[in-house]
């Protein structure tokens, strides 16, 4: 028997809505939402005839993607949020639950978006450098519109963030110190974020156009047609037997869940409907149950092949092929489960939990028969990718699979019919609305960055204040062991990673990788950090803040399902998320744990893995205050120092490691037989 979520549907659309601003979408009459669910649908068409069979040019295509996204956002999401309820409100000056005004500025933003990219090429070549006032004029417009739009659809932080940047390049000569420079005029600005493929229609909103959205329509389509059921029941299956059965059903059910999601809340409230009542259940506390839910759920935005949006972001700076980015994911994706399930392995055995029965356990024969069917998208998007396929012709081919085995599922439960598809089209619309006006507020920040050369100068002050740092700290003894130079590498990623997890608070996981990389890959490139390297560092430090308080969305929305306190909750899942933390420092004292890293070597990539695993274990038991029985806090603070010595891991240390845990192992076993008796 398959388990059964014990919230109901709109109780669960409530949390996500409420916990997740990018899915606050106002509610608006019958007829008005059956009006905007055509141009919803419409955008999924045309990005998936764009990407499989149209050839438009980069510029076009852009503007008309910026155009649907700039258009939907001011019809779904209100002005203010806290007018987000579940009725459509009434009054002269709305339309069906719209206010008037917002129909205009959709009808702007849809103006501005495609002013630029409708004109000849030859005719924008020519102004670029030299523009006319009509370009001032609509580019001034689209600024102002894609900040609001993203106010709307992501929260405050980060048009604030975008407008500082803003008026750092406007205000230049009066900055201090390193970030003085000659400054630009608002026509220089605006051709440069408006006129060039720098800005706006730069990269970012460009990987939304060409991958991220049909990533994302693959996962809808894919959970329609049963593969997110199947993953549950497959979890159920493999884990659901054992101590505290249902917090590891969590962990690989949301394993399972991050290749075809990229979204963490999301994972949570689908995943989380029926883990946590069964967590709760066998006797683990409402917190504890909800933490465990969302940290296995941040996971699905570092698990091949989604990656959220993050993977293709690197495949366009990096120049690399997709399949050498979910390579180098692979490794580090199954350390950060790893530590989860070390720590409710523990935590069960502390409890002394029990797991499922048989009879609360789905059989595997029956669920690989009713859902066989749904597993052939994924296995067809993920041999593309692998046999080097681009991955918008993977994820095409991908998404025809979807339609295909929804009209012809054998299970009649997740059989599409018209009306299905037609629905989770819109739905795949409508979850990248709020990443696209991300996209082209991140386009705004990247472009000043490379008008000013701002991100060198940020990286030569964060590499600076490392030195200084690393030189007083190589002057106390016995720390004068290491090098100046590795302690500032050490210090460098220290300090890029509590700017990441500071700026991942308040703004989605992929803008807060694009905004900061471009501080962290020139200063990490002084200390010889290879760009791969750092471009995994800083997504994982962003990925780390949706658990993070005082902003840990998912925890808070696994709280929302758990009835459990937010920050207690956010507290526990930081503490079960830790390894994620740790494998970032992994990677890059041994990039061979990354597999497509320069300089890669079986012996490296061993030794790294095993004493990671090592670590991260002991780490585990140091947080959990159980090993193999009860620890004492002076066992806990000794095996969590050791468990460092695995940070960077190579034959020395993890011998060292292995020699200093010793002792603990054989206390604790002593002490385990000492109860037995």
């Amino acid at each position: 028997m398959a388990m059964q979520p014990e919230v109901s549907e709109e109780d669960l659309a409530a949390i996500e809505r409420k916990y997740d601003p990018e899915l606050a979408f106002r509610p608006t009459g019958p007829t008005l939402t059956a009006l905007i669910s055509i141009p919803l649908v419409a955008l999924a068409i045309y990005q998936y005839y764009a990407s499989g069979f149209g050839l438009i040019r980069e510029l076009l295509h852009r503007g008309i993607f910026l155009a649907f996204m700039l258009g939907l956002v001011f019809l779904l999401f209100s002005w203010k949020r806290s007018l987000t309820t579940d009725v459509a409100p009434k009054a002269w000056w709305r339309l069906d639950g719209v206010a008037i005004p917002d129909i205009v500025l959709a009808f702007l933003g849809v103006a501005a978006s495609l002013y630029l990219p409708l004109l000849p090429p030859e005719v924008v070549s020519q102004r670029v450098g030299n523009p006319a006032v009509s370009d001032i004029f609509m580019g001034s417009a689209l600024l102002l519109l894609v900040l609001e739009a993203t106010r709307r659809s992501v929260g405050w932080t980060l048009p604030f963030i975008a407008c500082l940047f803003i008026v750092f390049a406007l205000f230049g000569p009066i900055m201090p110190g390193a970030l003085k420079h000659g400054g630009a005029s608002w026509t220089a600005l605006i051709n440069h974020l408006y006129m060039t493929n720098q800005g706006i229609y730069g990269v970012a909103i460009g990987v939304m156009a060409k991958y991220v959205f049909l990533f994302v329509l693959f996962g809808v389509l894919a959970m329609r047609i049963g593969l997110g059921q199947l993953f549950i029941d497959i979890a159920m299956a493999m884990a659901g037997r054992y101590a505290g059965g249902p917090a590891k059903v969590a962990i690989f059910s949301s394993a399972f869940m991050g290749t075809i999601s990229g979204s963490s809340i999301a994972n949570t409230v689908t995943t989380g409907s029926l883990t946590i009542p069964a967590m709760k259940r066998i006797g683990y506390p409402p917190y504890f149950a909800g933490a465990v839910e969302a940290t296995a759920s941040t996971g699905g935005q570092i698990t091949p092949p989604i990656l959220g949006a993050a993977a293709f972001i690197m495949v366009e700076y990096l120049e690399i092929p997709l399949r050498d980015v979910l390579a180098a994911a692979t490794f580090p994706a199954l350390l950060h489960y790893f530590g989860v399930l070390t720590m409710v392995h523990l935590e069960a055995k502390k409890l002394g939990l029990r797991g499922l029965s048989a009879e609360e356990l789905p059989q595997v024969v029956q669920v690989l028969r009713a859902h066989w069917a749904s597993v052939i998208p994924l296995f067809i998007l993920v041999f593309l990718i692998l046999s080097g396929r681009t991955p918008d012709y993977a994820a095409v081919w991908g998404i025809t699979a979807c339609v295909v085995v929804g009209f012809l599922n054998p299970n009649a439960e997740h059989r599409l019919g018209i009306k299905d598809l037609w629905n989770a089209m819109s739905d795949g619309s409508k979850a990248t609305l709020a990443v696209g006006a991300a996209a082209a507020t991140v386009g705004i920040v990247v472009g000043v960055v490379t008008l000013t050369g701002v991100g060198f100068r940020l990286g030569y002050v964060v590499v600076q204040t490392a030195n200084d740092i690393g030189t007083v700290v190589s002057g106390i003894w016995p720390l004068s062991y290491f090098a100046i130079e590795q302690w500032a590498l050490f210090f460098s990623l220290l300090l890029i990673a509590i700017a990441c997890i500071l700026m991942g608070a308040g703004i989605p996981t992929t803008a807060t990788y694009i905004i900061l990389v471009a501080v962290a890959a020139p200063a990490l490139a002084q200390l010889n950090v290879q760009p791969l390297v750092s471009h995994f560092f800083v997504f994982y430090y962003g990925v780390l803040a949706d658990i993070t308080p005082p902003v840990a969305l998912a925890a808070y929305a696994a709280a929302g399902i758990a009835g459990s306190n937010p920050f207690k909750t956010g507290n526990t899942a930081f503490r079960l998320g830790i390894a994620k933390a740790l494998v970032p420092f992994v990677f890059v004292y041994s990039p061979s744990l990354l597999l497509v890293a320069d300089g890669f070597t079986w012996m490296e990539f061993a030794t790294t893995l095993f004493g990671a695993i090592i670590g991260i274990g002991l780490l585990g038991a140091a947080f959990s205050g159980y090993l193999l029985t009860h620890m004492s806090h002076a066992q806990r603070w000794y095996i969590g120092l050791v468990s460092l010595l695995f940070v960077a891991p190579g034959l020395l240390t993890t011998g060292v490691g292995l020699l200093l845990v010793a002792p603990v192992l054989l206390l604790q076993r002593r002490q385990r037989e000492a109860r037995t008796i």
